[in-house]
């Protein structure tokens, strides 16, 4: 009973620093959307042994404040209400799309997402450049930190809906297709009045077969 009093109190005893040194370090209030460790969710509860943090599908996670001492906590709050919450998400579209036609799809797009600020401006970055598709990222401004998973699935809605309207085809997973030469990816209005487009065509049944050698061979 004392071996296991002893470790018991010393475990709680190192919850109670921890609880002591986080109410002093202010990594996050009651209220506030974080991630610490790998549990995102609203923190509802401090007191001196755990910290309680209710997820997006109403769970409700106990956390022991030295678990929260040791592992890596984001606050998402503590930004959003001054300068902003940036919610971002990548698109991956092909070269034969113009760039700016893409910018601003995108930034269309996040002006008609809920939750999202229209005073600050939204912008595209592109991040690289693939194989098959250049990669956008779009950045859009929110001050309501809690609500992100309602921002994201409305942005992620949008993007399919205004890019299926305009035409544009979003690569993303994987697409692979077999050209036959007669098409380019560099969009039309780069391209010079005279262009033709290279010839590559496979011979059809009802073509003429060529004559063989007289040889035979």
């Amino acid at each position: 009973m004392g071996v296991l009093l002893t470790f018991g109190s010393a475990g709680a005893l190192s919850n109670v620093v921890a609880g002591l040194v986080l109410t002093y370090m202010r990594a996050f209030k009651i209220g506030d959307r974080a991630k610490i460790g790998d549990v995102t969710g609203d923190v509802i509860e401090k007191t001196v042994l755990v910290t309680r943090v209710k997820t997006t599908k109403n769970e409700l996670i106990p956390i022991p404040n030295s678990t929260v001492m040791s592992s890596h906590t984001t606050n998402y709050s503590s930004e959003a209400p001054t300068n902003g919450l940036i919610n971002n998400t990548t698109v991956t579209i092909g070269y034969d799309v113009p760039w700016r036609q893409v910018h601003r799809l995108l930034i269309t797009v996040a002006g008609q997402t809920i939750h999202i600020e229209q005073e600050l401006a939204t912008f595209v970055w592109q991040t690289s450049l693939d194989d098959h598709y250049v990669s956008y990222n779009v950045n859009a401004y929110t001050k309501q930190a809690n609500k992100q998973a309602m921002i994201y699935s409305s942005l992620y809605a949008n993007i399919q809906d205004r890019f299926n309207k305009e035409g544009v085809e979003i690569m993303s997973p994987h697409y692979r297709a077999l050209r036959d030469g007669n098409t380019i990816t560099v969009p039309a209005k780069y391209l010079t009045e005279d262009h033709e487009a290279p010839v590559f065509r496979l011979p059809r049944r009802e073509d003429p077969v060529p004559n063989p050698p007289e040889d035979g061979r």
